[in-house]
């Protein structure tokens, strides 16, 4: 009996041994596994705030500037347009803030870069342009631009990828910062003629194209590199716009984005 019972007490014993042993090893499986679980997550916040202060400095990008057009414009994403709804001026800040600081609004810088024979306001430090003449891009006319209430509309700024246009086509994702800066970035912004302006609204290159022929080229190219600057996509429609423009200049490159105010368009 003392043999049997002996032989039964050493095979309990290795049972219990082998059950724990295997819970070790599962244990150990499930901590090996927490762990990991718990870096990833670490490291996908540490991205996250790497991330939110390099986009927290205004731009989302860089524009591809001398870039193939028609390169730039098929790495694009293309989809549809999404609804209008919750736009309002306000969400891309004030209108013509003074976003870099010189002393004078965005309008006005615009003017002096774009407009010829540019006369200032009298104590205003060349900032506040007066009278000047532009060579509209839309029309390919010369226009004769004097401030005052009935003649200051003949020359507009225009956004050249729309704000609506914008809105509807990834700038929603953008921070406030980010939204102010598109309406007040230079390489979206160029003087026009009034009428041309007013008749485009906030419509795509589907819809709207400079009378000008032969500018619609440095049109669309700026467009495709404004939306490659904002991570902004374009419409199926849209797309087939730029690319029949494109089909007739096709060595067009991107324009290059000097920055605030660099040199003229």
């Amino acid at each position: 009996m003392n043999i049997v019972e002996n032989r039964r007490r050493r095979r309990r014993n290795g049972n219990v041994k082998a059950r724990f042993w295997s819970a070790c090893s599962v244990a150990l499986v499930v901590l090996v596994a927490a762990l990991f679980e718990a870096f990833q997550s670490n490291a996908g916040l540490v991205g996250t705030r790497d991330a939110g202060s390099s986009a927290g400095g205004g731009v989302v990008g860089a524009a591809p500037s001398g870039d193939d057009a028609v390169e730039a414009l098929n790495t694009l994403p293309v989809k549809g347009r999404t609804p209008k709804t919750g736009y309002r001026r306000e969400n891309f800040g004030h209108a013509w803030a003074d976003v870099d600081r010189n002393g004078c609004d965005t309008r006005n810088d615009i003017l002096r870069r774009d407009l010829k024979d540019v006369i200032f306001k009298q104590g205003t430090g060349d900032c506040k342009v007066v009278s000047g003449t532009l060579d509209d891009p839309y029309t390919g006319t010369s226009i004769y631009f004097k401030k005052s209430k009935k003649t200051s509309d003949k020359v507009q700024i225009d956004h050249v990828v729309a704000l609506s246009n914008a809105w509807q086509t990834g700038a929603q994702k953008l921070n406030e910062e980010q939204r102010t800066q598109f309406a007040n970035d230079p390489y979206n912004l160029l003087a026009v003629d009034g009428p041309s302006n007013q008749l485009k609204g906030d419509a795509d290159a589907a819809t709207w194209l400079p009378e000008n022929k032969s500018y619609r080229c440095s049109y669309v190219s700026r467009q495709i590199g404004v939306k490659h600057k904002y991570g902004l996509w374009v419409a199926p429609g849209e797309k087939v716009a730029m690319q029949q423009v494109l089909a007739s200049c096709p060595t067009q490159t991107i324009p290059v984005d000097d920055g605030p105010f660099a040199g003229r368009r």
